[in-house]
């Protein structure tokens, strides 16, 4: 049901930049008045049904609670559960529990054979084959009229390097339209540094395994603020205790959420009648009318703990960044990270991490800059600090691996049948095949 608002409200957003390409292309080409007037008609239905919607979603907004019922009603209807008779979102809430997914992506994956690795890597290298290629099928017209200058343009653009393409392609290019899964922040910079240096970037909505669950109405603000709307799915805000990730006795509505609280979403959607944690943490950084606007912080389950120290996703990523930040030309593209014991590599010494980096500007690394993760989990993480002082656990041991090792493991994550759309790239394994698929990877 959000999706028809979240494309309108997309539209709307792109309404000024389709009326100045459709002006110029009146003024070169001169279209007819018949083509003039679909025009007019077709802006005019845009309009007017953003509006609507926008009015709706202003509706919904003010009045959170009853929002809230008849989403419950609408998902009640769609479960075909004749025999379930809550009349209310108390009673729902006090029958059905509160269930996590049976299996993650990575657990479906880790039990199934990886297909095979291709020799060739899949970077930047592929894109000089796989351009020519294009640019190929675009000259000889397949499909469609043969386009010889159009093709001659791409292989100047790419023999010039993958950075800045986008906009060497497309000049007047303006905003690169992106969808927020969480988890997702390293990919969107390394995008932006390399592929689409120069533009900015939009995610005009928040998604998870349930679907669409978040709204960006102000594309001005920092990246990554979503409204969470009140109707379907669903949606429950799960207390996440300070420090742990035992929840609290129960769950909370929209209106009921504090800010500057963190919570897990739990989503209930019209296909079954379960209160599912979908294990994305959540805080709240404002409001909008009776609705929390929310920004995504960390998964649950994404924790490194190898003798109890438990450290988060959050907390490891930041640590990282700051370790990177000290390697002399690095940028980070992208990183996952394991258990000693699931790659049995702790024989001999202390359990501890196992890191594997994908790095621009920097091909090799040297025991210093290895170092410098150990030293800023130490500083992020008194737990780690100190078994890391009586020898508990060893220094963290980081790989810088090869071109297309993530893009590797991120096709065997999507070969799943049951992957969930956008698919979550987990930043801790859990299981040796996927973890072996980048220590296969690894160049120093």
């Amino acid at each position: 049901m959000l999706l028809w608002p979240l494309l309108l409200l997309l539209l709307l957003l792109l309404l000024p930049t389709l009326a100045l390409l459709m002006q110029q292309r009146s003024q070169d080409a001169r279209l007819s008045w018949l083509a003039g007037l679909q025009h007019r008609v077709a802006w005019g239905a845009l309009v007017w049904a953003a509006t609507w919607q926008r009015w709706r979603l202003e509706q919904s907004t003010l009045h959170v609670h009853e929002s809230q019922q008849q989403a419950l009603r609408w998902c009640l209807q769609g479960a075909q559960r004749p025999h379930c008779s809550f009349t209310d979102i108390s009673t729902f809430r006090n029958h059905l529990p509160l269930t996590k997914a049976s299996q993650t992506q990575e657990e479906e994956n880790g039990e199934q054979p990886l297909p095979p690795t291709s020799n060739q890597d899949l970077g930047e290298a592929s894109l000089q084959a796989d351009g020519e290629e294009l640019a190929g099928a675009i000259a000889a017209g397949n499909p469609g009229a043969p386009l010889p200058e159009r093709a001659a343009e791409l292989r100047e653009a790419l023999e010039q390097g993958p950075r800045g393409l986008a906009l060497r392609l497309w000049p007047k290019l303006q905003v690169v339209v992106t969808l927020d899964a969480g988890g997702q922040a390293e990919a969107v910079a390394a995008l932006g540094a390399l592929w689409c240096q120069g533009l900015a970037f939009f995610s005009p909505a928040y998604a998870a395994s349930g679907g669409v669950l978040g709204l960006n109405l102000q594309p001005e603000q920092p990246y990554g603020l979503y409204l969470l709307p009140p109707g379907a799915p669903f949606i429950e805000l799960l207390p996440v205790k300070e420090g742990t990730q035992e929840e609290a006795a129960s769950t909370l509505l929209l209106t009921e959420a504090q800010q500057g609280k963190e919570y897990e979403l739990v989503l209930t959607d019209h296909a079954s009648l379960t209160r599912c944690r979908l294990g994305d943490v959540v805080r709240v950084v404002g409001v909008y009318n009776q609705c929390p606007v929310v920004r995504f912080i960390y998964r649950l389950g994404q924790t490194l703990s190898v003798r109890g120290e438990d450290i988060g996703e959050d907390l490891f990523s930041e640590a990282l960044g700051r370790a990177v930040g000290q390697w002399p030309g690095a940028k980070l593209l992208d990183h996952g990270c394991v258990e000693s014991s699931i790659l049995d590599s702790s024989a001999g010494s202390a359990p501890h991490y196992e890191v594997f980096v994908a790095l621009r500007g920097l091909r090799n690394l040297s025991e210093e800059n290895r170092d410098k993760l150990d030293h800023c989990l130490q500083e992020a993480s008194p737990r780690y600090k100190s078994l890391r002082f009586w020898g508990s656990v060893g220094p963290a041991r980081v790989h810088l691996v090869g071109q297309g090792a993530f893009r590797a493991l991120r096709a065997a994550l999507a070969a799943c049948p049951s992957s969930p759309f956008p698919p979550a790239m987990p930043r801790v394994l859990r299981h040796r095949h996927l973890a072996q698929r980048l220590q296969e990877r690894v160049v120093s």
